[in-house]
């Protein structure tokens, strides 16, 4: 079944639980997430990133259309952290069902003038927006980007900003960072703050950064009303970590059937802990 960003995040809202949005970087990858969310009867989110379209183009999106279609839990296809105007307007032609627009690192009122351009954009075809206000930290420099400081998310603007823009969830910075944590930084979310936006703006929240973070902290984000999480190197480091291994054992292994299904096998192993932690499971039903 494909769900709109809004209509599969409106019944997490309602029902306190988090939809895992996974972010996929090729089409096994993509198939894995789907094969572990149907074996958990839990909704998804398929998350794309710009770095990831560039690699899979959007001609694979008729295709995770098809798949989603036909599948037994609701399923939404994300633009994650589109940078402009124009990569939503792209994303929305080329059939992603929930856009996000991440112009954070901007001072508030051009936040918020870019963010309403958008939704307006969108809405208008349908499509559920997500925004961004506050700052993600950085762990690396690969992949998704990130501040080099934290700038956590005021309850008080996150008012307006919700007001102002007309979004659908928001996405807000309590102290997590992109990217895996190195051995000397510890995660640590601002569970008040998210208490206190949670009461002042009702709408579905989003965290991002989610990998590393140890479980006890998410599970209390989402028992304090975060309703989607992105997680993106926790299934990419599991998922390749195996292939890496799987290849070194025989230099003449070149058939992806061969190599893939250990690969596959341990990134949803890890994407099912993720479902389970989040209370995602089972919760197809609800639809």
């Amino acid at each position: 079944m494909l769900y709109t960003g809004k209509s599969i995040l409106d019944v997490a809202n309602a029902h306190d639980f988090a939809i895992p949005a996974f972010n996929i970087s090729d089409w096994a990858m993509f198939n894995g997430v789907m094969d572990i969310s149907e074996e958990k009867a839990a909704p998804v989110i398929i998350a794309i990133h710009p770095d990831e379209v560039s690699h899979i183009t959007t001609d694979l999106i008729p295709a995770m259309h098809s798949r989603a279609h036909r599948s037994s839990v609701p399923v939404a296809i994300h633009w994650d952290h589109g940078g402009s105007y124009e990569q939503i307007i792209r994303a929305i032609h080329a059939g992603f069902t929930s856009v996000m627009i991440d112009a954070s690192l901007e001072p508030f009122d051009q936040n918020v003038a870019i963010t309403r351009k958008v939704v307006e954009a969108a809405h208008a075809a349908g499509i559920q927006v997500e925004g961004e206000l506050g700052t993600i930290g950085a762990n690396d420099s690969y992949g998704e980007s990130g501040a080099v400081e934290i700038i956590y998310t005021n309850p008080d603007d996150a008012v307006r900003f919700v007001e102002e823009t007309g979004v659908d969830s928001l996405a807000i910075a309590i102290g997590t960072s992109h990217g895996l944590y190195p051995s000397d930084k510890n995660p640590e979310l601002r569970h008040d703050l998210l208490e206190q936006i949670k009461a002042a703006v009702k709408i579905p929240l989003v965290l991002h950064g989610g990998s590393s973070n140890p479980d006890a902290e998410l599970r209390r984000a989402v028992e304090l009303g975060v309703n989607k999480i992105n997680i993106s190197s926790d299934i990419k480091v599991s998922y390749h970590d195996r292939m890496r291994e799987v290849l070194g054992t025989d230099r003449r292994l070149r058939e992806p059937n061969a190599i893939q299904p250990e690969a596959l096998k341990a990134m949803k192993a890890t994407a099912a802990e993720k479902i389970e932690l989040f209370g995602a499971d089972g919760k197809a039903s609800l639809y």
